[in-house]
């Protein structure tokens, strides 16, 4: 005879106080520790990091011959003159510069999501760390990591005949990583509760 009441689901128990339970998006509420340190132990940790390993492969794999600029250029312009009409080669090299840095702000923008991402969930292991630290932390590491990143990107490309590296791309690529935290501090954090952040437990000294 089955049971009618239903099985509840199995959770994992760290301690007498913390289980496991699905819990809102890193970008909205600051995970407890106790609790991320037992769901990124191990392979845990390869779902951290695996969102800015696959932005790492993209930005490598347009760094290459195959999305210079002629190259690019030579599959946009017709598919925008499709749409739009002819475009003088004086206006379609102003617009395709425009898309292309358009593309370098979007792009390294999208890749400090993920470092933002994946050093939150990295930082948000410690119990020292209050909320807004934590915030601040994570937004620096993952600047930095960005515009490491794009500084790599940019030294790469001077090997290569058909690019060209240039500090204003790392400056632009820089600029979008400020914004993409800007903008996450703005729509996710800004209207935190006091009463919901995370704050360091008291050290006592004998």
């Amino acid at each position: 005879m089955m049971s009618s009441s239903r099985a509840k689901p199995r959770t994992t128990m760290l301690s007498r106080s913390v289980r496991i339970t699905r819990k809102r998006s890193v970008f909205f509420e600051r995970p407890d520790p106790l609790e991320l340190r037992l769901r990124t132990e191990g392979w845990g940790q390869l779902g951290v990091w695996l969102p800015p390993i696959l932005a790492l492969l993209v930005i490598g794999t347009e760094s290459t011959n195959t999305f210079s600029a002629s190259n690019t250029s030579g599959w946009l312009r017709p598919l925008f003159e499709r749409i739009f009409g002819m475009f003088s080669d004086p206006l379609w090299w102003v617009l395709h510069h425009l898309f292309r840095k358009t593309g370098h702000f979007l792009g390294y923008g999208s890749v400090c999501l993920t470092f933002l991402r994946a050093w939150l969930l990295t930082l948000g292991r410690s119990m020292d760390l209050g909320t807004r630290t934590w915030r601040w932390k994570g937004c620096l590491a993952a600047i930095a990591s960005t515009a490491a990143v794009a500084s790599l990107d940019e030294w790469h490309q001077t090997f290569l005949p058909s690019r060209t590296g240039l500090v204003s791309d790392v400056l632009l690529d820089t600029l979008g990583a400020v914004v993409t935290c800007g903008l996450v501090w703005l729509l996710c954090w800004r209207k935190t509760r006091r009463r919901d952040e995370w704050e360091p437990l008291p050290t006592f000294r004998a």
